[in-house]
């Protein structure tokens, strides 16, 4: 049984990518609510270094603000990136709600041969997150989704991350999805996906977005189809212990449904978001657009 490899970078791999770059239009798209406090170092980075470069990594910088209440938008348009409203793509699909619509938003309205996904939380970022998920998509016409993974160091009070990750996400793969099991960050926000493949899975709406999509993934192109690769260091909000629960089950439920347990037989409880946006592939309205 195949697993997913680790991308393995060489003395000439960034070099090599940028020659090939021009054959494929990039956009990174930063899903937020409530970032203004960090989302303009992110964009500002990006918009330095990847954008406004004789050789440009990214053709597109997209933020989308899912309903912040304080200056995310702001902030992102005033650091250089073009801001969207979830609630105006697709408005004809109806209203939805989650990290998952968001990410589902950000496919129908960018334009990119490949779409690269940051978090607007990130307090580490640097502009190789994106170059180093982008170089096996440019150098390796096989790789269809990269996934991002790194250290996740204690934070000033002491609380830790990836304890879904540890706790759920990895061993429920072990368990059901062994091909996955050596993706060391399933659940991590930072990876790259061709639009073909973007265009063809559904979007679980909440927090099992992430894992949904490495499993669907896996069915579309293989484990041959997908790498990952080493970010570094990786430091972000962390959550309280007692929120985690809510995004363990909604991860559970995505992986459950994919490991074809009855929708019907599983229980849905209060307050959990475990609808699915349907591939854009179906929506009629961006087929035409």
């Amino acid at each position: 049984m195949s697993t997913v490899r680790t991308f393995e970078f060489g003395d000439n791999s960034f070099a090599d990518a940028l020659a090939l770059k021009p054959a494929t239009r990039v956009s990174v798209c930063v899903p937020c609510r409530n970032e203004a406090a960090t989302i303009g170092s992110i964009v500002g980075q990006i918009r330095r270094t990847l954008v406004d470069v004789e050789r440009p990594w990214v053709d597109e910088l997209l933020v989308f603000d899912d309903g912040s209440a304080d200056a995310t938008a702001l902030v992102a348009r005033q650091a250089g990136a073009t801001v969207v409203s979830v609630a105006d793509v697709l408005r004809e699909t109806g209203p939805g709600v989650g990290k998952g619509n968001v990410l589902w938003c950000s496919v129908a309205a960018s334009s990119g041969d490949v779409i690269v996904w940051c978090d607007g939380d990130l307090l580490s970022f640097t502009p190789s997150y994106v170059q180093r998920l982008l170089v096996p998509l440019l150098v390796d016409p096989s790789v269809a989704f990269v996934k991002g993974f790194y250290e996740r160091p204690l934070d000033a009070a002491g609380e830790g991350g990836g304890r879904n990750t540890e706790l759920v996400a990895r061993p429920m793969l072990r368990l059901l999805f062994p091909e996955l099991a050596e993706v060391r960050q399933p659940l991590g926000g930072e990876y790259a996906i061709r639009r073909h493949l973007a265009e063809q899975v559904p979007f679980a709406q909440g927090y099992g977005v992430e894992i949904g999509l490495l499993i669907d993934a896996l069915r579309a192109v293989g484990t041959d189809g997908i790498v990952q690769v080493d970010l570094g260091v990786r430091r972000h909000r962390h959550r309280p212990l007692r929120e985690l629960s809510l995004q363990a089950t909604e991860i559970l439920y995505a992986m459950l449904v994919r490991a074809d347990f009855n929708r019907s037989e599983l229980t849905n409880p209060a307050n959990v978001r475990v609808d699915e946006r349907p591939s854009l592939c179906s929506i009629e309205s961006y087929r035409r657009r």
